[in-house]
């Protein structure tokens, strides 16, 4: 429709710098000396250049993290502790010094329980759609996809979809790439976690598929963005209860918080492989061998300048991208 090609025209270029600010962001933080650059580089060549999988870069990184943390302990000593706010607000109720309260105390017989639990609530439905439908269906190959993927969500939603466009856009072909920027545009316009743009590759991917035939697309959709959601979110409440006794024991423990360290390094590579993919994307709509965009190149221009030089909020430049973007399509282009 000519209202939403509008807004999106302007939308994705605005995106395209939002991408650039988180990897920015995060790896002002997170770059702290030459071992983290080198591991960030080696990350972004590595899913650039020779196309490895997300999870082989998360392992590495996490090797070398392992590794460089014995021989170099001081370069992934990064953070500890929280930045002053310059404002006395009196005590927390909760703070580093509260004492750790029973319920939340580590026992081997809880850790147990939430594994079963959690293992029980992923093989049912699994097991179900691999029963009903065959492990080659679409809806059961979703579900094991997303499992893995939400296993791998270090770094947030910008590190992982990297790995979510490999697998739902070039190898199962559940969309487009336009149409994986489509929804990552969208999910940009909303102030929930990017992470809920599977839901949109899920609906989209069941109503392309047509699962249930051509006069059920809008419910093969609904049902694959259900299925999609479930499986991506079940593992991040095993962590929380599964791993929450265990976090304030890896305070200052440098033999996971290396690796961890490496690991948020490695995804500041990742995340401009990602802005680099938008902005393909965005600049030549036809590929390299069709015309540039110069346009939508003066929308991520501006963009980025009110992100980096005048600090606007994300959601005020994508409102104001939006606008013109929907000006420029229906009065000029």
């Amino acid at each position: 429709m000519p209202l939403v090609t509008g807004l999106f025209y302007g939308i994705k270029p605005a995106v395209t710098a939002i991408v650039v600010q988180a990897a920015h962001r995060i790896g002002s933080r997170a770059l702290k000396n030459s071992w983290l650059w080198g591991i960030a580089a080696a990350s972004f060549i590595a899913i650039f250049a020779a196309n490895i999988p997300f999870p082989a870069i998360v392992a590495a990184a996490a090797l070398l993290g392992y590794v460089g943390g014995r021989i170099a302990p001081d370069q992934f000593k990064v953070g500890g502790g929280h930045g002053k706010t310059g404002k006395a607000l009196g005590p927390a109720l909760i703070d580093d010094h509260t004492p750790t309260p029973a319920h939340a105390k580590f026992r081997w017989t809880r850790l147990l329980q939430v594994i079963a639990l959690g293992a029980l609530l992923w093989a049912v439905p699994m097991g179900w759609l691999t029963m009903v439908y065959g492990w080659e269906h679409t809806l059961t190959q979703m579900g094991w996809f997303f499992t893995k993927a939400a296993l791998l969500t270090f770094g947030g939603a910008y590190a992982v979809l990297p790995y979510v466009y490999q697998g739902a856009v070039s190898h199962h072909g559940w969309l487009t790439p336009t149409q994986m920027i489509d929804g990552l545009a969208l999910g940009e316009t909303t102030p929930g976690p990017l992470i809920m743009v599977v839901a949109f590759v899920g609906f989209v991917g069941g109503h392309v598929k047509a699962l249930f035939g051509p006069e059920s697309l809008f419910l093969a959709g609904a049902v694959a963005a259900s299925l999609v959601t479930w499986f991506t979110f079940l593992p991040s409440f095993l962590f929380i209860l599964a791993g929450g006794p265990l976090v304030e024991s890896t305070h200052d423990d440098l033999r996971l918080t290396a690796p961890l360290t490496a690991i948020t390094a490695a995804v500041v590579g990742v995340i401009l492989n990602l802005a680099l993919f938008f902005g393909y994307h965005v600049l030549w709509p036809q590929g390299f061998s069709g015309s540039f965009d110069s346009v939508s190149a003066l929308i991520a221009l501006g963009a980025a300048i009110a992100l980096f030089r005048f600090k606007r909020h994300v959601i005020h430049v994508i409102a104001a991208c939006a606008v013109l973007g929907l000006i420029l399509k229906t009065l000029i282009l």
